[in-house]
């Protein structure tokens, strides 16, 4: 690799050499082709070369140039124009707009549309505009790009799952992110990955099962945020739809691309725990034995289980395109490993798209298709384990003076309560292996002039195969002689039938109707096989792992579903008076097998009207855009389990307990029957302004919404005894969120040497929970004491996942806490959902070095310290488990109990710089064959501004209780690491 990156560099640094020739001096000037008006700062550039100048407030220009040379005109706004100097003295020449720059095409479903024509609030994400680095899954690309979009990692761990929020949180218990759809697929919305079963520390949540798409073969990701946006997806638009298309063959050239970077990541931030003597002190100073506490080591335990984690990752791709076709082909590769030891993740990917065209355009084949393996390599970082903690926890609360090993060698492991985490790593294998396989096949015919017919057959299925086994060497509760093991696999198959017709007519020359009308017929087939395994006949990890069967014990629960959608659905797009009024209407109707015999269909209008304002005589010329949108409609929500008449066993139910016993196990769970049980509904209204100055060098939108989730879908326990232990029911309550966007762009300098380009976006959103006649607890705070401990409520006039707690005031004069009102859990007025979110990116362009960086934020929200709560109490440091420094001193009695309070509540706010590159282009304009080859690093989390006294305040542990889910809770989260990558773009 470094042989290969020395030979470029010198290709780019030493080979190149300018054409030479006689130069002579051109003069000219640059004027609106529509209006003749002078256009200064016109950047022109002798093509090949760094070397140009700019027109000047009379649009004129003068710079030297060789007879044969060719001058390039730029102008944001206008059309870019390539002028062969051919001998002469003088180039005046006429720029024309670029009406595609000022009404940039969008991709919305079943089609793209020029923005100015848009009547709903859609966001456009290119490839040019997302966060570089190291990028697992598509959500990292778009991360703070857009106003009303909440991207959240829950974790800092390779392919972490990822918590999306558009325009807030909707609903209770069924699913809260968006549809995802891939060059028109859409994606079933569950766990293509398997999840980590409980074999000793905990459950832990699936990766992001979105890992499989390489961030490099996507070109653009389009956000639907608005009803009059989704509506066309119905029944399971309501959270939103995120759209990413995929690059395709361009250019009149065949193209080789090859990317190819190493980047290396370090933890940001270390728990400030304490050292050898400042613990002993510590202890003993709240009455500890320090000799007994002394165990004659001096270990710094973070430094065991963190390292200093290298990533590779290579990329190719060829493409070409003809007048009848064009087509893609790539490779990637990506081996990343994580900061704690031996964690990671590592993918291969390949990908096709292809289309042809046929009988002069009439007819055209397309087809896309995804492969990809990933594997997981997971460590026992988990979401519940207790006081004892998993592989971070038992790193936390580690006594520094015990060494790693004992004199002889092996592992120093005192007792169930004292893990060692090292050893928890050497005698623990897990991981998860995901093939998975996307593909779509398309067939376009152009009936008539106006008539067009599509029909496309999709699929998309994986296999992930989760295997995880401790060996009897650790000493750990329930493993220590025996072993565990746990073997989890999900298969999933999904098929995707579409038919829809588009007329496009132009009424007459000021008026045009569009029109759309389909079918679409989608199957989910869901299945999981779970074993768990114990007392094993071997303590050799390679056979526990890959041979079952050395177990004695089993436990093996299996489950499938099959879930059915069919949908018939229109939409029209009505452009009156030249383009100044758009009309557009919605309507889709969805049948799901997972609803009632009498709810069976819903049906999902939407409707919305947009006023090009700037083309009224009235409006300064300043405005080049000016459009007032509005629109209303509603959407849907089927996010819950199948076969809910039906028999279905759940896995949760079921666990060995420390002593080999089974946990759980009624085979027989069946939910009540409910044939009235109908769709989640989300009605929607919003009001949105797109505006442009100075031919759109300033450009931005601002929008108002407010939507109400009605009919929320629940699982309510049924009071015991009862025949069946649920139902599934639609509650009488709303949820609330309103709020405004804005997005604004600028370019503020563009001239020939240098640009500075800025993109800013904020977002303010209010949820709120209304006629709500229930109680609803989540957010389970794990620790010891805390059995059945809960930080959050979903209640009546309450933000979701409020956080209800006891009122935190200090503590007496024997060091116990004292609260306000008495030792009872109330309402802070606190929520974990972010009140605004903001992002802010700064380009820069001088000659041939560019720079960007970008900060992102969240305000308004607090998060739940459940790792201090579990771990850094003075009644830990005393029976000699290690805390944080300020524990010592700060007044608690060592006999206090740690109760879920404000104590552990922390503000959430935060400033990020997320990203920052730095690049150049070599100037390669006369080597043969070679069009682009730029250097770049970039860097990744590089500060954080926050108050929060966790590791990081960007943190979403999955605490739920019965199912209902959490927010904003931080237990033993996997640290996130701040990254520099080094890197090469070539293109031949």
């Amino acid at each position: 690799m470094r042989k290969i990156l020395l030979v470029l560099l010198l290709l780019g640094c030493v080979l190149w050499q300018p054409v030479l020739a006689q130069e002579r001096r051109i003069t000219g000037a640059v004027r609106d082709a529509s209006s003749g008006e002078a256009l200064p700062g016109v950047s022109i550039l002798i093509d090949g070369t760094s070397t140009g100048t700019v027109t000047d407030m009379n649009g004129t220009y003068a710079l030297s140039a060789a007879p044969n040379a060719t001058l390039v005109f730029s102008f944001i706004g206008y059309l870019e124009q390539r002028v062969p100097v051919n001998n002469r003295s003088v180039i005046d020449v006429q720029l024309r707009e670029d009406v595609e720059q000022l009404s940039e095409i969008v991709v919305v479903g079943y089609g793209t549309q020029e923005k100015k024509d848009a009547t709903g609030a859609v966001t456009s994400i290119s490839s040019k505009e997302f966060n570089q680095g190291v990028i697992s899954s598509p959500e990292q690309l778009i991360q703070g790009k857009s106003a009303g979009i909440q991207v959240t990692e829950s974790s800092g761990e390779p392919g972490a799952g990822m918590t999306i929020r558009i325009r807030g949180t909707s609903s209770i218990r069924s699913g809260n992110n968006p549809l995802y759809v891939i060059d028109g697929v859409p994606l079933s919305g569950s766990e293509a990955m398997s999840a980590g079963t409980d074999v000793g520390f905990g459950t832990s949540s699936a990766r992001n099962p979105l890992t499989f798409i390489n961030p490099n073969d996507i070109e653009n990701v389009s956000v639907l945020k608005d009803a009059s946006a989704t509506a066309i997806y119905g029944s399971r638009g309501a959270n939103g739809v995120i759209l990413i298309t995929t690059k395709r063959g361009q250019g009149e050239n065949e193209t080789l691309e090859v990317n190819s970077s190493i980047s290396t990541s370090r933890i940001t931030r270390r728990f400030d725990l304490l050292g050898r003597e400042a613990f002993l002190d510590g202890a003993e100073a709240l009455g500890g034995d320090r000799e007994a506490l002394d165990l004659g080591g001096n270990t710094d335990w973070q430094d065991e289980i963190l390292r200093t984690a290298i990533t590779h990752n290579h990329y190719i791709a060829y493409s070409d395109r003809s007048d009848a076709g064009s087509y893609r082909l790539s490779l990637g590769y990506m081996d990343q490993e994580g900061i704690v030891n031996e964690s990671g993740l590592k993918r291969i990917t390949g990908r096709i798209n292809a289309n042809r065209r046929f009988l002069n355009d009439r007819i055209t084949l397309s087809t896309q298709l995804t492969l990809a393996n990933v594997r997981d390599q997971n460590v026992p970082i988990t979401n519940n384990s207790g006081f004892r903690g998993d592989l971070l926890g038992a790193m936390i609360i580690a006594n520094p003076t015990r060494p790693v090993r004992n004199a002889d060698g092996t592992f120093n492991q005192p007792g169930v309560d004292q893990l060692n985490p090292v050893a928890m790593l050497a005698y623990n294998d897990d991981y998860t292996n995901t093939i998975r396989a996307l593909a779509s096949f398309g067939i376009d015919v152009k009936i008539y002039k106006d008539l067009s017919f599509r029909t496309s057959l999709g699929f998309d299925q994986s296999t992930s195969n989760r295997k995880a086994a401790y060996s009897g060497d650790l000493v750990a509760a329930g493993i220590q002689d025996v072993g565990r093991g746990g073997y989890l696999d999900v298969r999933e198959n999904n098929l995707l039938v579409e038919n829809y017709f588009t007329y496009n007519r132009e009424l007459n020359s000021n008026n045009n109707l569009e029109f759309l009308l389909g079918y679409a017929y989608q199957r989910f087939d869901y299945e999981t096989q779970t074993v768990l395994t114990r007392d094993y006949r071997t303590r050799d990890l390679n056979i526990m792992i890959n041979n079952s069967a050395s177990a004695n014990q089993f436990l093996v629960n299996t489950a499938n579903r099959v879930d059915e959608l069919q949908s018939v659905f229109g939409r029209f797009n009505l452009k009156l008076f030249s383009d100044k009024f758009l009309v557009t209407g919605t309507v889709r109707a969805d049948g799901s097998t997972k609803f009632g015999e009498n709810n069976k269909y819903g049906v999902f209008p939407s409707g919305a009207v947009a006023w090009r304002i700037s083309d009224e005589a009235f409006v300064p010329d300043a405005f080049s855009d000016l459009k007032l949108r509005v629109g209303y409609g509603i959407t849907g929500n089927q996010e819950i389990p199948n076969n809910l008449v039906y028999p279905r066993q759940r896995y949760s139910d079921y666990s060995f307990a420390e002593n080999g016993d089974i946990n759980g196990g009624d085979l027989g769970d069946v939910a009540f029957a409910n044939p009235n049980l109908r769709w989640e509904s989300t009605a929607q209204f919003n009001a949105g302004l797109d505006y442009g100055f100075f031919s759109n060098r300033l450009r931005g939108s601002l929008d108002y919404y407010y939507k109400t989730t009605y009919d929320l879908l629940i699982q309510q326990v049924a009071a015991q005894p009862a025949a069946q232990p649920f139902v599934w029911t639609n509650l009488d309550a709303d949820i609330i969120n309103q709020g405004v966007e804005l997005n604004l762009e600028a370019n503020i300098i563009n001239t020939t040497a240098f640009s500075w380009d800025i993109n800013g976006n904020v977002g303010y959103n209010r949820n709120k929970v209304v006629n709500y006649t229930s109680i609803t607890n989540t957010g389970e705070i794990t620790g010891q004491g805390l059995t059945g401990a809960y930080a959050q409520r979903i209640a009546n006039n309450q933000p979701l996942y409020a956080y209800y707690l006891r009122d935190f005031t200090g503590y007496d004069s024997e060091g116990n806490a004292t609260y306000n009102g008495g030792d009872v859990q109330q309402f802070t007025g606190d929520t974990p959902l972010p009140k605004v979110t903001a992002g802010l990116t700064n380009n820069f362009r001088y000659k041939n070095f560019d720079l960007g960086f970008f900060f992102n934020g969240m305000f308004g929200h607090k998060i739940y310290n459940n790792t201090a709560n579990a771990f850094f109490t003075s009644g830990s440091l005393v029976v000699g488990r290690n805390v944080t420094a300020d524990v010592v001193g700060n007044g608690e009695s060592p006999l206090n109990a740690a109760d879920v309070s404000t104590r552990f509540l922390e503000s959430g706010n935060f400033v990020r710089l997320q990203n920052a590159t730095l690049g150049y282009t070599l100037p390669v304009g006369t080597i043969r064959n070679i069009s682009n080859v730029r250097i770049f690093i970039t860097g990744q989390n590089l500060l954080l501004f926050t108050n929060y006294t966790g590791l990081d305040p960007e943190v979403n542990i999955s605490k739920a209780i019965d199912g209902i889910p959490s927010a904003g809770i931080d237990y033993t989260a996997y640290p996130k690491a701040r990254t520099f990558t080094f890197g090469l773009s070539v293109a031949l």
